[in-house]
């Protein structure tokens, strides 16, 4: 019996194009953060740096352990003092990115279909970024956070898609078994990847990357339309 649904947001919930969100967001955040001394190149390259240590996590410590201990040894220890620009940042400047996302009233929608099933509803979008800024991205969305039960932020997480620890940590946060849960995404190898676990899947293609062209013939797929009906026949 399903009793929960996780979903994924960027391309997904958010309608997006990756590229143009990471240009616009990185953009933002470098001529913020030029005024402290950060050189924009460096910056960004650094961003990057830490985002791929939070994608190798190996659980010791949580994803924002792991990206401000990446940003010091580039930068020096005492450039944690800036972490309050970056915060500064989320609260006052990251809505101006909003504009390179689009929006779909189907987004509520299908929430509201899991809830009104009385199942769990698990936000499962990538942990690269803090709370602040995932609650934001939840609000260009559509939708409040209370709409879900638990969702995953860079503070709550020791792993990221696609390795399978994430998914079982977020198991473990809700108290249900695999074979219990649908994820719902685009990413056909992060989110897909669920399925080895035993969860039950749903491609949302609108958006969707196969950056390793796998063959997706076999997975429950479609846009906004068929998630509906398949959210229905759970």
């Amino acid at each position: 019996m399903i009793k929960a649904v996780l979903f994924d947001l960027d391309g997904t919930l958010l309608p997006m194009d990756q590229e143009v969100f990471i240009k616009t967001y990185f953009g933002l955040l470098a001529k913020r953060l030029a005024v402290f001394g950060y050189e924009p190149q460096k910056l960004i390259e650094t961003v990057v740096g830490g985002t791929k240590a939070m994608a190798q996590n190996d659980g010791k410590k949580t994803n924002e352990e792991i990206f401000w201990n990446y940003f010091a040894s580039v930068f020096g220890e005492k450039s944690r003092e800036d972490i309050v620009h970056f915060e500064k940042f989320y609260k006052e400047d990251f809505d101006k990115v909003q504009v390179s996302s689009g929006f779909s009233e189907k987004a509520a929608k299908v929430v509201e279909i899991v809830q009104g099933k009385g199942l769990k509803c698990v936000l499962a979008t990538n942990p690269l970024f803090p709370r602040i800024a995932t609650a934001k991205r939840i609000k260009w969305a559509g939708l409040n956070e209370e709409d879900f039960e638990f969702y995953t932020t860079y503070e709550n997480s020791r792993y990221c898609k696609p390795n399978l620890k994430y998914y079982q940590e977020i198991l473990a946060q809700i108290g249900l078994e695999a074979d219990e849960c649908v994820m719902v995404g685009n990413d056909v190898q992060e989110d897909m990847a669920a399925a080895q676990l035993g969860m039950k899947v749903f491609l949302l293609k609108d958006y969707i990357i196969n950056s390793k062209s796998q063959d997706i013939s076999n997975l429950p797929q479609g846009g906004f339309d068929e998630l509906i009906e398949f959210l229905k026949g759970l």
